[in-house]
């Protein structure tokens, strides 16, 4: 597609952002002579006629929400085309790089830097919210950090406007889910101070180097969101006060906008905002390390316990959540700017491991058991349940492909899968894809012909948590020990393609009370997993009912053989 005119006015570039649901290029427009950035719905190709409403929707609402929003601090949407069958989005290009990539690539952020980052976040927001946007997804992947210094939001691609009709399922969970709100994840309505508490969770991760919640599955990082607290901070510095107030559980008990700002704008100066300490319970608190969450999935954070001499702070005042109730228009802001040179510059800290973030399974609801949660959420993006349309950007029959080394290829009716996700796979025809996983470098991408029933499932982590995969698979065998009749077959390190890897096989039982896309049988699994030489790790993966699991072998091989990482040309 590189090169390709869109509206007789935008030419394409090169991409420079990617993930399972789109890609981003960088764009000429030929008309104003000016670079642009061009967001591609890339997931449109691949779902239902139903799905692709829901998707299409959403795009048009994120241009919508953001054309709304007059602020410096907020990524400008300059057009929306149309261009074989799919919106996209034309875009103000920043040059610089995400919070996500800058915490990825030194390990932290400096306590005031981030102050700084977060009070322009936080003006984006007021306007936003100023006319009547809820953002929903800040998170650091979403926060650009521009070379000239500018601080800026984007992506509203599931912001809620209001007065608009909702195109969010029932029980649908849109976002992150470790950055989401503890009232979103109780399914109450989200106010403002939804989008605070993702700010505070955010600017956690940018101090810590590591998400405050997340844990090894969704189910148990939204467990850890409602009920648990965070590890206490050892590099927030003044920010800390801050962002505690910004993560109260409960959205009446955070500071508004005004004065979030206020408390921001001490801390960008090396000030510990001492107003900060109303919204957090007072007395003497001691902190009770170690396991927080029972079962798979457990987290090592901390919690605060209250001794008998704690009490909650109950005299201040509660503050509304703001819901329904949009904040004035920003005006000019009471407070001077704080620019980047205002501070020494920021030296990379050593870096430390993140909190580890794993794949999921094929037996997602097993984990939910596991972990305690009484209900299914849906956590697939836009329809896992049902069938998902074509998978592939080029589905043509092909001849029986054979690798460099000459090793004997697939069956000549398999289908070729040029994946957006970045690998390319061989399948038997009619097998559909999804998304499971797209969030702070790891995409994980499945094919079924029947909802889940016969799967394989890729995952692709450009930053993994561990230093082999067979450290990584002896992790999660640990993790799901506790499936009913769970047997490991095996687990060793291996080479794939003269890469370290691991292969790892198991057996477990699936049970009737769980909902699809899993079925009451006994079940057979293997897992491929190996590190590229550029530190991506790259897992293959497969199951299917013990009862076939010889068909599935064999064409497990036969998958192995067809896989190559980025696109094969025809």
């Amino acid at each position: 597609m590189q090169g390709l005119l869109l509206a007789g006015r935008y030419r394409l570039a090169d991409p420079i952002g990617k993930g399972g649901m789109g890609r981003v290029w960088r764009a000429h427009d030929e008309v104003l002579h000016r670079a642009v950035a061009i967001k591609e719905l890339t997931a449109a190709l691949y779902v239902s006629e139903s799905d692709q409403a829901v998707l299409l929707a959403r795009t048009r609402a994120e241009a919508r929400a953001a054309a709304r929003i007059n602020h410096s601090a907020v990524v400008t949407v300059h057009d929306v085309l149309d261009h074989d069958g799919r919106p996209w989005i034309v875009m103000e290009l920043v040059e610089g790089r995400s919070l996500a990539d800058a915490v990825k690539e030194d390990g932290r952020v400096e306590p005031r830097e981030a102050a700084r980052i977060g009070l322009w976040v936080l003006r984006a927001l007021r306007a936003a919210h100023s006319a009547g946007v809820l953002h929903r997804d800040v998170k650091p992947g979403n926060v650009l950090l521009a070379q000239d210094g500018r601080v800026l939001l984007t992506d509203f691609g599931i912001a809620q406007i209001e007065g608009d009709t909702t195109i969010t399922r029932t029980g649908e969970v849109v976002g992150s889910v470790d950055y989401l709100a503890p009232e979103r994840v109780r399914g109450a309505d989200p106010g403002p101070s939804a989008d605070l508490w993702a700010l505070g969770a955010t600017l956690y991760t940018a101090v810590e180097g590591r998400s405050p919640f997340r844990r090894t599955t969704p189910l148990a990082t939204m467990q850890a969101v409602v009920d648990e607290y965070p590890a206490e901070p050892r590099d927030a510095g003044p920010l800390a006060p801050v962002i505690a107030a910004l993560l109260h559980k409960d959205p009446a008990g955070r500071p508004d906008a005004a004065e979030a700002e206020q408390l921001l704008a001490e801390a960008a100066e090396g000030r510990r905002p001492g107003a900060a300490q109303a919204y957090v319970p007072t007395g003497s608190l001691r902190y009770d390390t170690g396991s927080t969450s029972g079962g798979a999935g457990t987290g090592t954070g901390t919690r605060p316990v209250q001794t008998a001499a704690a009490t909650p702070h109950s005299s201040t005042t509660p503050y509304p959540s703001g819901a329904g109730t949009p904040y004035p228009p920003v005006t000019a802001t009471p407070y001077p700017p704080v620019t980047a040179t205002s501070y020494p510059p920021v030296t990379a800290p050593p870096v430390r491991r993140r909190l580890r973030r794993l794949r999921t399974f094929a037996l997602l609801v097993a984990f939910a058991a596991i972990v305690g949660a009484s209900t299914f959420v849906a956590l697939q993006q836009f329809g896992k349940d049902s069938p998902t349309g074509s998978g592939a950007a080029s589905r043509t029959p092909s001849a029986t492909p054979t690798d460099q080394d000459g090793q004997p290829g697939v069956p000549t009716d398999w289908e070729r899968h040029n994946d957006p996700a970045g690998f390319t796979i061989y399948l038997p025809r009619g097998w559909q894809r999804s998304v499971s996983i797209d969030q702070d470098g790891l995409t994980q991408v499945d094919y079924s012909p029947d909802k889940g029933k016969h799967l394989v499932r890729v995952a692709v982590d450009t930053a993994p948590d561990f230093a082999t995969s067979y450290e990584h698979m002896s992790n999660l065998n640990a993790q799901i020990s506790g499936l009913k009749n769970y047997k490991q077959l095996s687990l060793r390190k291996a080479l794939f393609r003269d890469l370290p890897g691991a292969r790892w096989e198991y057996t477990w039982d699936a049970l009737a009370k769980d909902p699809p896309h899993y079925f009451a049988a006994p079940y057979h699994a293997i897992d491929v997993g190996f590190m590229e030489r550029d530190g991506t790790e790259y897992a293959i993966y497969a199951s299917s009912p013990t009862a076939d699991w010889a068909t599935t072998r064999k064409q497990f091989d036969w998958i192995l053989r067809s896989w190559q990482e980025g696109e094969v040309q025809q």
